[in-house]
């Protein structure tokens, strides 16, 4: 019987950086499973116990795109891709179809492995249905039952949008949400693309949770994809 508490699959087509992702994996205590193609990906997930997965998007068969379209047909795993491709319209694609993260190569192990750990810690969230009236992240606190907002320990006033906006980023802690999902989520579909009340409802936001907004500390931007709120 194996002793590894996570299993992640590894698809990618390079077998230098599948060996280097592996090693990493190994020296940190996971088990992992690997593949170089998107079909060998797609027969691995329906046939092992999967926990996250870490995606190329340059698949020789097709394109990463894809296998995160299929896993979210049925899955809701934490997906992480690694990709050369480092244009701001890749990002958000791939963020926007469903994946929970994105890190451009090359990248260090100190990096993915912060990454990989902050998928799983919010994995083990959602297995236990997160039902906490109170989250926190560092001493930025919301109180969910009682609409309540405390930064160390002081209540603060936000404005309805404002607390509907940082509800979604505790909601989603750690993951980077493109533009396009937050203001879909905040305003609704019919709203369009336009950014400038997004900007102008994050500046509000941070000029009340943060110090120093210019150099924020909770909600940080991922430019020109969005935003993450950080997780300490």
């Amino acid at each position: 019987m194996n002793s590894y508490k996570e299993f992640v699959l590894v698809v990618e087509d390079d077998s230098q950086i599948r060996n280097f992702i592996c090693y990493s994996l190994k020296q940190e205590g996971f088990g992992y499973f690997t593949a170089g193609t998107a079909q060998g990906a797609l027969g691995i997930l329906v046939s092992e116990q999967i926990d996250l997965m870490l995606l190329d998007l340059g698949l020789p068969d097709f394109d990463g795109m894809e296998v995160i379209k299929k896993v979210r047909e049925w899955s809701e795993m934490p997906i992480i891709v690694i990709s050369a491709r480092d244009q701001d319209k890749d990002k958000a694609a791939a963020l926007d179809i469903g994946a929970d993260d994105y890190l451009t190569k090359p990248f260090s192990t100190t990096e993915l492995m912060a990454r990989i750990r902050v998928a799983i810690r919010h994995l083990y969230k959602q297995r236990g249905g997160n039902t906490q009236a109170v989250l926190s992240v560092g001493g930025l606190q919301i109180d969910l039952s009682k609409h309540l907002v405390y930064l160390d320990e002081s209540e603060l006033h936000l404005t309805p949008m404002e607390y509907n906006l940082l509800v979604l980023f505790f909601k989603n802690i750690g993951k980077v949400l493109t533009t396009g999902y937050i203001i879909k989520e905040i305003w609704g579909v019919g709203y369009g693309t336009d950014t400038q009340a997004l900007r102008a409802l994050m500046a509000g936001l941070r000029r009340k949770i943060e110090k120093n907004p210019a150099k924020p500390r909770y909600i940080i931007t991922e430019i020109g994809v969005g935003y993450r709120l950080k997780d300490e």
